[in-house]
Order: C-alpha cells, then sequence, then structure tokens
C-alpha cells in the first residue's frame, strides 16, 4: 500500500516533512514500517498551495529516493498546506496520470488502499462518474474514481458525507462483483483552507492515520506513519473523519452506508 503525509499551519519548506525527518516520506518510500508492501517505488507526487487558489502539482513515475528534481524542488518550495505521495500499485499501471495527489479546480486528494476486485467492476465504477467530472478522468485508478466520485455526490458543500456516499458506492460494487478486503482507506484531500483526512476499512484492516501539532513549527503533519521516532503523535480510530484547520482538530464517525446506495 502507498505511504503519504500531509501538512497544514504555518509555512514551512516542503522538505521538513518530504525529506528531513528520520522516517520522512522519502524513508518510507524505501522502508515503509507499518504497511504490507515496505517499498513503494511506482511514482510519487506533491500538491502544495501557494498565491493561487488551484494547487501546484509535480508527480512522476520514478522512485522518489531517486529524483534529483523532487529533492531541489523541497527545498525551494515553502507552503502552509501540502501533501505528498509514494504509490505501491494495487494493479493499474506505472503513469504520471495514476500517481497521487489528483487535482479538480482547488480540490486535491490522494488516497492509501483498495476496492477489492477492483478490475471486475472498473467499468461500473467509471459509470458512476458524472458528466460534469468526467473530462477530469485521466488515469485508471480506483483513487482517482473516488475522487471523481465523491466531486459529484457533493464535495464542496458536504465533505464528509460526500466522501461516505462515495465510498459507500465503490465497497457496494466491490461486495457484487469484486473480492475481499471490499475496503481498506486512508485518505487526505483539501480545499486549500482545511485539511481532511479519513481512516476507514470494511473489516479490522484499516491502514495507519496519525498526526501530531508541532509548537516550534506552527503547524501539523498528518501522515501514514509518523515522522520521527520517540515523539508523540496521535493514532485517527478507524472509522473516523477529521478536518484540520490551524490548530484545531474535529473528528466525526465516518460509516458508509451501503443499504441507502444503489450500484
Amino acid at each position: 500500500m502507498c505511504r503519504w503525509a500531509a501538512y497544514i499551519g504555518a509555512p514551512v519548506f516542503l522538505e521538513d516533512v518530504v525529506i528531513r525527518p528520520g522516517h520522512s516520506l522519502i524513508a518510507q518510500s524505501l522502508h515503509a514500517t507499518e504497511s504490507k508492501t515496505e517499498i513503494n517505488a511506482d511514482g510519487f507526487g506533491l500538491a502544495w498551495y501557494g498565491e493561487r487558489e488551484e494547487p501546484g502539482l509535480f508527480r512522476d513515475i520514478y522512485p522518489a529516493w531517486s529524483d534529483p528534481n523532487l529533492r531541489s524542488l523541497t527545498r525551494q518550495v515553502r507552503s502552509g498546506l501540502f501533501m505528498g505521495h509514494v504509490r505501491a500499485s494495487t494493479g493499474t499501471a506505472t503513469s504520471r496520470n495514476n500517481c497521487h495527489p489528483f487535482a479538480v479546480g482547488r480540490w486535491s486528494f490522494m488516497h492509501n488502499g483498495q476496492f477489492g476486485g477492483y478490475e471486475r467492476f472498473r467499468r461500473d465504477a467509471e459509470m458512476m462518474i458524472d458528466d460534469r467530472h468526467y473530462p477530469h478522468r485521466k488515469g485508471a485508478t480506483d483513487s482517482e474514481a473516488l475522487f471523481l466520485v465523491a466531486l459529484g455526490e457533493g464535495l464542496e458543500d458536504d465533505p464528509r458525507g460526500a466522501l461516505e456516499r462515495a465510498v459507500a458506492r465503490l465497497e457496494a460494487l466491490s461486495r457484487a462483483k469484486g473480492t475481499t478486503p471490499h475496503c481498506r482507506l486512508t485518505a487526505a484531500f483539501s480545499d486549500g483552507q482545511r485539511l481532511y483526512a479519513v481512516r476507514y476499512a470494511s473489516d479490522d484492516q484499516a491502514p495507519t492515520l496519525y498526526h501530531r501539532w508541532s509548537e516550534s513549527r506552527g503547524g501539523r503533519a498528518v501522515v501514514s506513519e509518523p515522522l520521527e521516532g520517540g515523539e508523540l503523535w496521535d493514532m485517527l480510530a478507524p472509522g473516523t473523519f477529521a478536518v484540520f484547520e490551524g490548530e484545531e482538530v474535529w473528528t466525526e464517525p465516518f460509516t458508509p452506508v451501503l443499504q441507502a446506495v444503489t450500484a
């Protein structure tokens, strides 16, 4: 499974999360410790917010640890809200269009996990993307499909509810046509003002998700795995949706309702 990290708070250089910590996102791309996939070498990506409403994107297909452009960019770019992702494919091709984060307008999105047997119901999932958002379908992943379905479900006005409905629809497809595990996910997404994150699974094996406020930086990291050993990190419980804004954190239950869905 993939590894990812996000940050919201006072502007910092991207390398402070992506490169410099002892167990940074780059370190996790080589040696993840809380994932069934230790090596995450099927591409990487960054999304960051700066002077414009829409996020900047940098994505490529190389292993994150070997790309000098990534190191150079993270040393120079400072942002108060950004996300980074290293990918371990669950079946789709290694291509830029399949690398996270994905972006539509001011929204950015990244995901770790899977909908079991996606290749068996991929066409059905494609049909769930509405006409307004289908032109943004560039890749072949379940992650991008989830993002676009959620946008169609009203992500801009109801982030938690829209994602619950999107997850429920795709999980229902997995139950009808796919395999177990029907859904395992952590995801982070943003509108440039707030950072949202979710941890959920249809079984008892939800991927890990942590967060920590740093007084010295004046910001919060939200991560698949702690960036430094020995520091106090808060784990988000399974079935939880979280909203991060400044130093504040709000959490709510995340409960996709399958019986209310017509797949």
